[in-house]
C-alpha cells in the first residue's frame, strides 16, 4: 500500500510541475509606443520566453503585441509552430527603426513538424508580433520608430 501511495504522489508532483510549464512563461507586461500609437505588450526577453512566444494562443487582442528583445543585433527567423492566429511581424534594428514587416500564416496543426519560417532580410535586435493587419490598420510602416517601451 505504501508503494502505491508513494507512486501516486510522485505522479501527482510530476503532473503539477509540468502543468505550469505547459501554460508557458510569465511574461513581463507593459506598452509600446510607435509614432502616436500605443499598444499593450508582453515582453519576451529570456531564451525560454522567446522560444515560447505566442504559442498555443487561439486569439490575440486587436491592440496587443509581443516584443522580442535580443541581446545583440543579428539575422532572425521566426516560425508559427503551435501558433493558431495569423500574425504580422516587424523586424526592428537597434536604433528601434522598423526594418521590415512580414505577414505570417497561422499553424494548421500542433502536429506540423516543419512549420514555415519567416527570416529577416537584415540584422534585427527586436521583433514585434501583432495580429495580422495591425500595422497596416494603424498606418505603421517600414522606417517608423519605436518611441517608447514601458515595461512594468
Amino acid at each position: 500500500m505504501f508503494s502505491f501511495v508513494r507512486s501516486f504522489l510522485v505522479l501527482l508532483l510530476l503532473c503539477l510541475s509540468t502543468s505550469s510549464f505547459a501554460d508557458g512563461p510569465k511574461f513581463k507586461k507593459g506598452s509600446i509606443q510607435i509614432g502616436t500609437t500605443t499598444i499593450k505588450a508582453e515582453f519576451a526577453i529570456t531564451d525560454a520566453e522567446q522560444q515560447h512566444g505566442l504559442m498555443n494562443r487561439t486569439e490575440i487582442p486587436d491592440n496587443f503585441g509581443m516584443l522580442f528583445m535580443f541581446e545583440d543585433e543579428d539575422y532572425r527567423s521566426f516560425w508559427m509552430k503551435n501558433t493558431f492566429v495569423n500574425l504580422s511581424i516587424a523586424y526592428i534594428g537597434s536604433n528601434k527603426k522598423i526594418l521590415e514587416i512580414i505577414d505570417m500564416e497561422a499553424s494548421k496543426s500542433s502536429l506540423d513538424a516543419n512549420p514555415k519560417t519567416y527570416p529577416s532580410s537584415a540584422k534585427a535586435k527586436y521583433a514585434l508580433e501583432v495580429k495580422q493587419g495591425w500595422f497596416a490598420k494603424n498606418k505603421i510602416k517600414v522606417g517608423d520608430v519605436i518611441k517608447k517601451i514601458n515595461m512594468k
